[in-house]
């Protein structure tokens, strides 16, 4: 396989600047621009020569979506030994209300502390000891145990230290009370363990996002919440409670769940709740010796739409970088393949909706896959590809799970570069784009994803790398002015996507079957199907 330009940096920077142009207004599911992003992206797909594969013969996929959106003055609080506080809405708490339901109403749950929240057989570690938690409310510290553990705690490097574990994330832990009969969930806001500040926190103007499901009553909570810490802080000394020394009990293996004491919350609000209809887009060159064996490549076409002029009088949020050019290294790969011989085994092309809303585009299709995930050798997920030119490195978001790393570190020192794990870990990128649904289903994955910190540059090094990762993030991820530029340098970009090529064409023709390493969080979940792969 060619190991230089196979992918023509120019491509990768028109496809980009169309899709970011004002012409898709910001790539928002349910909008006017979806509609204008799924027939370009349909169109690539087919120019490209990709076969459809989407259900009943279509390059699309519907994805069921349901809005919700909790009032700005929505009645929340605790009451403590008959005395009642009151929780403000986008000071005390930042809710979101998932269920599809007219009206949300708590009255009197008692709250459990149940440290981290998290239930770790493969790490010996277990928060909950059998603890009811039907109809209550759980109150979690963020992170998991080990982000601030100090040496002689139990938790100190079980969980890899700083570096963010699936554990970590917030969404595990309103999944796991759900799963454990909770009727709501509150995570104790702190911006070092969180990775982001209150204002990120906040889910503009309450709005929140799910896939529609068969039976949300048991799949989600009535109510999840970040709590500001100040306010945890005040309800638990009003239940006889210190935070600080709570926090450092969590860090103990013999922690135990904590009801607080003559402590209940409650919520009554009205619930605005409407359903949306948005796509994916799924193409496949079929494997002409095993159908049934898949790699799967893409990322997401969705952006965050049309916002407030900012500075600079730009409304559409566009993505240009988050994720147009994920959507063009796809499109640019897959006319790659098809310029050569038909890979052994199928190769699908993928292009998420829905990733900022919840990566619920690659979650629904997950729940519905067209080719078992069970045979997928692995998912490639491309977001966020830097602009800057070459680079003498990859870097690696999620280092240490699978065997994909030593692929890339193979592919990356033939093209003279080597791999530098993600500077801060601790940010949880690893759990925060679309490969990560099969991540969680037992699928080996690799997120390239060019925020994980600054790449070693050929034009000024390390410190234009990272100058260039802080002043993108702090300015403009996720705002307007992630726009294409003339300016920009895709030489890297294209050395990136062609090390996703290169990677899934050796696995396309090949009987390797990457593995999770030992300790990971997702190996016993591949483990449980390993028949399937014989």
């Amino acid at each position: 396989m060619p190991a230089k330009g196979v992918i023509d940096p120019q491509r990768l920077s028109d496809i980009t600047r169309t899709l970011s142009s004002d012409e898709f207004e910001g790539r928002a599911p349910g909008s006017a621009g979806e509609t204008r992003t799924i027939a370009y992206l349909v169109d690539q797909f087919k120019a490209a020569g990709l076969e459809p594969a989407g259900p009943d013969g279509s390059y699309v996929q519907v994805v069921p979506l349901v809005r919700t959106q909790v009032p700005a003055d929505a009645s929340m609080s605790v009451t403590e030994a008959g005395k009642r506080r009151p929780l403000v809405q986008q000071q005390d708490m930042a809710a979101l209300a998932l269920r599809p339901v007219d009206r949300v109403q708590i009255a009197g749950a008692p709250l459990v502390f149940v440290g981290y929240g998290v239930s770790a057989p493969e790490r010996g570690w277990d928060d909950y000891k059998d603890v009811d938690l039907r109809g209550k409310v759980a109150v979690y510290l963020v992170n998991d145990p080990d982000f601030e553990a100090i040496p002689g705690e139990d938790a100190y490097g079980r969980f890899g230290g700083r570096a963010a574990t699936y554990y970590a994330r917030w969404t595990y832990k309103y999944e796991e009370a759900a799963r454990r009969g909770a009727i709501a969930a509150l995570i104790v806001h702190e911006t070092e363990p969180a990775a982001y500040g209150w204002n990120t926190a906040i889910a503009p103007n309450g709005e929140g996002y799910d896939i529609v499901r068969a039976d949300p009553a048991k799949e989600k909570l009535l109510l999840q919440s970040w709590l500001h810490r100040d306010a945890a802080v005040e309800i638990l000394r009003g239940a006889g409670l210190d935070f600080e020394a709570l926090k450092k009990s969590a860090r103990g293996k013999a922690f135990q769940p904590i009801q607080l004491r003559d402590s209940t919350f409650a919520a009554d609000f009205p619930l605005a709740h409407a359903r949306i209809d948005s796509h994916n887009v799924l193409g496949k060159i079929t494997g002409r010796r095993y159908p049934n064996e898949s790699i799967m490549v893409g990322g997401h076409w969705d952006a965050y739409g049309i916002g407030e002029p900012d500075a600079n009088g730009l409304r559409f949020r566009a993505g240009a970088l988050d994720d147009a050019i994920g959507m063009a290294g796809a499109i640019e790969i897959a006319r790659a393949f098809k310029r050569g011989p038909r890979p052994g085994r199928t190769i699908v092309f993928s292009a998420w909706t829905a990733e900022e809303r919840g990566l619920l585009g690659s979650e629904y299709y997950a729940d519905h896959p067209w080719l078992p995930l069970e045979t997928t050798v692995a998912n490639f997920t491309m977001d966020v590809l830097q602009p800057n030119g070459l680079a003498r490195d990859i870097v690696l978001v999620g280092a240490g799970q699978n065997e994909l790393e030593t692929l890339l570190t193979h592919r990356a020192a033939g093209q003279g570069r080597v791999v530098t794990p993600d500077a801060k870990p601790e940010r949880g990128l690893a759990f925060r784009a679309d490969h990560f649904p099969f991540a969680k289903r037992g699928v080996p994955t690799l997120l390239l994803m060019g925020i994980g910190g600054g790449h070693d540059l050929v034009n000024g090094g390390r410190e234009a790398g990272d100058r260039w990762v802080s002043e993108f993030t702090a300015q403009c991820y996720h705002q307007a002015c992630d726009r294409w530029s003339a300016s920009w340098d895709l030489a890297g970009a294209a050395q990136d996507v062609t090390l996703v090529y290169q990677m899934a064409g050796q696995l396309a023709n090949s009987r390797e079957w990457p593995q999770w390493n030992p300790g990971s969080e997702f190996k016993a979940v591949r483990d449980s199907s390993v028949a399937q792969r014989r």
